[in-house]
């Protein structure tokens, strides 16, 4: 399903290696939160960082010419020549626990968790969509648990994932034994149910949350680029393990999110990455929450 055990391991050392360089190059990133409802839930987008990538078509366009996602992005008003991504967090205030949904890479993250009145030892659960240094990554600072009292959960077959990727020997060696695991599709904690999303690593999932008649959907990495990704979600992906699989979970999921009208959070899209999914033509495109 993933592809050989050769390509997929270039793959990760490659998007590994990518996101470990783009963020070590980054200036210090400006804090930001932002605080609505979901039901009974109080929610918090929380800004880690952003970087800019080339439009060099190793990322976005692969098997494109720049020219192709360059004529993409002027449609949309965007700079040809560059593509930015936001690097985001959800945080889920239940009555007795506070969630924290990905860690960024450790940017700006924990200035964040201030900013929005809280605190690292606060946070009760930390759930990982995958485990890719921007999202797992701020797990550990200064070689010790970024989240003391927190218990990390993430699927059974990303923790497995995460173990045999030795660029991230040191951050799982923090946390292990602090890491429960679940079969995606499994209730992680009340109203917070996982969804496998295929094709980007191994367990990657998104969370589904639900308070009353309310939802909102963290879709992980499932899409990058508020405007490629979107326009066109058929251009293979570098960061996914299996470039194939990752398109049809990106065209599935799109098409179900723009029929249903569902609230999501996107941690790449502009913060603070919430916001619907529509149909635009063959196409869709993407409607910030007022």
């Amino acid at each position: 399903m993933y592809g050989s055990k050769a390509s997929f391991s270039v793959c990760l050392a490659f998007a590994t290696a990518l996101a470990t360089v783009a963020f070590a190059q980054m200036p210090p990133q400006e804090p930001g939160s932002k605080s609505f409802k979901l039901g009974s839930f109080d929610i918090v987008a929380l800004h880690d960082a952003q970087f800019v990538r080339p439009n060099d078509n190793k990322i976005f366009g692969v098997g494109r010419s720049p020219e192709d996602v360059a004529d993409v992005l002027k449609a949309a008003g965007a700079p040809a020549d560059t593509i930015t991504l936001s690097v985001d967090a959800l945080l889920v205030k239940q009555p007795k626990r506070l969630i924290l949904i990905d860690t960024g890479v450790g940017g700006a993250l924990l200035q964040s968790l201030a900013q929005a009145g809280f605190k690292p030892e606060d946070v009760t659960d930390v759930l990982i969509t995958h485990s890719h240094p921007d999202h797992m990554g701020g797990l550990v600072k200064d070689g010790k648990l970024a989240f003391p009292k927190a218990t990390i959960r993430m699927s059974s077959p990303e923790w497995t994932f995460a173990k045999k990727n030795d660029q991230l020997a040191d951050v799982v060696k923090a946390i292990d034994g602090h890491v429960k695991t679940f079969e995606p599709g499994a209730q992680v904690i009340t109203g917070i149910t996982s969804v496998g999303l295929k094709g980007h690593t191994p367990g990657h999932v998104g969370y589904e949350m639900a308070s009353g008649k309310e939802k909102l959907f963290d879709i992980g990495d499932t899409v990058h680029s508020s405007i490629i990704s979107l326009a066109r979600p058929d251009w293979p992906l570098g960061f996914d393990s299996d470039a194939a699989v990752g398109e049809e979970t990106r065209i599935e999921t799109l098409k179900k999110l723009a029929g249903s009208k569902e609230l999501i959070f996107a941690p790449h899209f502009p913060f603070p990455g919430v916001g619907h999914i529509q149909s635009d033509g063959d196409h869709f495109k993407w409607v910030p929450a007022s």
